[in-house]
């Protein structure tokens, strides 16, 4: 099939929200990344998005509504989601919370687990388009699975062109990090570090939250170990590069082939992260030598993203 470069006007939305309800893959920015959006409701629709991506199914799928109206309708609320729906929606924090029975989602969304992954995104096509199709939207990251996430829409077009039906052109994604997904179980439980640090969430709601070990069983999307991964292998906090390896950098280091920050800001490193990656796996399979990136804030989900990047693939 051709896949389509929607623009990120009414025209646009009216088409993409049309390929939607049609049983259609539609990509579109978030301010994390573009996600790969199909009807959550249609069986078959979310079947595509894992044949698209040749995602396995027993990974769960995030869905994109509109507003916390929207999310009542899937979820059981709680007070801590009002809490943290109050502070961070729209913006990049997703909640796991008990499905409802009468939810009328796909069982592919949750691969049959009891709870699903849910948020509001806040890049202006992404509300534009969930607006205009007015449901629920299960939406991956656009690449093929275990591949570097896209922050922008060539970057789908390169992996899934063919695959899907259409693409909105909403330019780069701001936050460049996939969203901080958090388990409202029993505690508060970070399941994937992302584009909202740890610590805003525990300010938020005064008290740690507590953090999954990666012995646990998967619960939410982005815990494969072997995932957003360029075709070199890569290296990790690496003070010295060796023969033949290209350094991806962080801060005032000397011959970076790219830098994600020489200021050594983690959100402008969180930005162009992804971005980076894509361009030295365009350039060639040498090694990729990464910088020591702090662990803290943003850093943690640059780190979750480059540990999982750097592990042996097939995992």
């Amino acid at each position: 099939m051709d896949t389509e470069i929607l623009s990120p006007d009414a025209s646009g939305y009216v088409r993409a929200a049309s390929l939607l309800n049609d049983g259609g893959l539609v990509s579109f920015p978030t301010e994390t990344v573009y996600g790969l959006g199909a009807d959550a409701r249609q069986n078959i629709a979310v079947a595509r998005i894992f044949e698209a991506k040749n995602r396995p199914t027993f990974n769960p799928l995030i869905v994109h509504v509109a507003d916390v109206a929207a999310a009542k309708r899937y979820v059981h609320w709680t007070d801590m989601a009002d809490r943290l729906a109050s502070a961070f929606w729209p913006g990049p924090l997703t909640l796991v919370l008990p499905l409802r029975d009468d939810s009328g989602l796909s069982a592919l969304v949750t691969a049959n687990l009891p709870t699903l992954a849910i948020r509001v995104p806040e890049h202006p096509v992404a509300k534009a388009l969930l607006s205009e199709f007015d449901g629920p939207v299960a939406a991956p990251s656009a690449n093929p699975s275990g591949k570097i996430s896209p922050t922008h829409a060539q970057h789908v077009i390169n992996g899934l062109s063919g695959r899907i039906e259409a693409v909105v052109n909403g330019g780069q994604c701001g936050v460049g990090v996939e969203s901080t997904i958090l388990g409202l179980f029993d505690a508060p439980t970070l399941l994937r570090p992302g584009g909202l640090p740890q610590e805003a969430i525990e300010a938020a709601l005064g008290c740690p939250v507590v953090t999954r070990s990666e012995a646990d069983p998967l619960t939410a999307p982005g815990q494969m170990l072997s995932h957003y991964a360029p075709g070199a292998s890569v290296r990790l906090n690496a003070v010295e590069t060796a023969e033949g390896e290209r350094l991806l950098g962080f801060g005032k280091v000397e011959g970076a082939t790219l830098n994600l920050s020489v200021a050594g800001d983690l959100t402008e490193a969180a930005a162009n992260l992804f971005h980076h990656l894509h361009a030295l796996d365009a350039d060639g399979e040498a090694p990729i030598a990464v910088s020591p990136i702090p662990d803290h804030g943003l850093g943690r989900a640059i780190n979750d993203r480059l540990r999982r990047a750097a592990a042996p693939r097939g995992i």
